[in-house]
């Protein structure tokens, strides 16, 4: 089981710009991701590492870490459509909107959400700050404010995979935790 706390980054606008050029990146890479998976039918992950790896990581500027994310998010999202399809939540094979889902690559939006993983950054509870990377580079100090017991929360059970979503201006972070003995759900 996982809990699920958000946060709501506060950056500078300069830490601001820095983290929507990077969610750009990220979701650009992951559109062209999707086409080389849609084009080759390749679409587990190590396989697909095999063709995009390198070209995400040099064409986009991605560090090791966001080019393995990318990659994963975009096998992740065709896990998703195969379940959907199977489901029949897009209906019959005839239907408009089934064809419209299997006859072109996935797409990303622009803004869409990113996960980042321990390596990609790191929480201070104590000053309320997250240190995270970026196109730009490693930004540190970047405020963050949640309520009391969401903090407690993260600072007690944080570990595994965070998402960077954006919405309605600056990205907010969701951090994922474990749940644990004594912690509630």
């Amino acid at each position: 089981m996982k809990l699920t706390v958000q946060v709501k980054l506060l950056p500078t606008p300069v830490q601001a710009a820095a983290l929507e050029a990077t969610l750009h990146a990220c979701n650009e890479a992951a559109t062209w991701v999707s086409s080389v998976a849609f084009e080759r039918d390749v679409k587990r992950n190590f396989a697909l590492r095999e063709h995009t790896y390198t070209a995400v990581k040099g064409r986009w500027g991605l560090g090791a870490q966001a080019a393995q994310h990318v990659i994963k998010k975009t096998c992740d999202a065709y896990i998703t459509l195969k379940a959907n399809l199977r489901a029949g939540n897009l209906g019959r094979r005839s239907s408009k909107r089934y064809r419209r889902a299997t006859e072109i690559p996935i797409a990303f939006r622009p803004e869409g959400a990113q996960p980042y993983g321990d390596r990609m950054l790191s929480w201070q509870h104590t000053g309320r700050t997250v240190s995270i990377w970026t196109l730009s580079g490693r930004m540190k100090e970047v405020a963050f404010t949640a309520a009391p017991e969401h903090v407690a929360l993260l600072a007690l059970y944080r570990k595994g995979e965070s998402d960077l979503p954006y919405r309605d201006g600056p990205p907010v972070q969701d951090a994922r935790a474990p749940a644990s003995a004594g912690c509630g759900s």
